[in-house]
């Protein structure tokens, strides 16, 4: 079965910076859809950023346009997510979704990122 892991979540205060990483056991090509999702405690899972077609194309959520930048290298199966000027709104799990043709959408366990004084 198709394995996505993330990581590179951790602990920092705000304004500090991290960048996530989604490994794929499948080759990424430019078919296929990749999205960061996150969820906070007592909140729902929502959509982040996603990556479409060779990394041309890319959306964001309003609360992170400007501060989070999503990227792919397709040659390493990996998808990236810069993220700078940290706040504590940005405390969640943050997961990982890739959306292959004819494999289907898989889920990664999710990493968890915490931003507090």
């Amino acid at each position: 079965q198709v394995q996505v892991v993330e990581s590179g979540g951790g602990f920092l205060h705000p304004g500090g910076s991290l960048k996530l990483s989604c490994a794929a056991s499948a080759s990424i090509f430019s078919s296929a859809v990749m999205a960061w999702y996150r969820q906070a405690p007592g909140k729902e899972r929502e959509l982040v950023a996603s990556i479409t077609s060779g990394g041309s194309g890319t959306k964001y959520i309003d609360s992170v346009k400007g501060r989070f930048t999503i990227s792919r290298d397709i040659a390493k199966n990996t998808v990236y997510l810069q993220m700078n000027s940290l706040k504590s709104e940005d405390t969640a799990v943050y997961y990982c979704n890739i959306d292959w043709p004819v494999l289907g959408s898989y889920w990664g366990q999710g990493t968890q990122v915490t931003v507090s004084s």
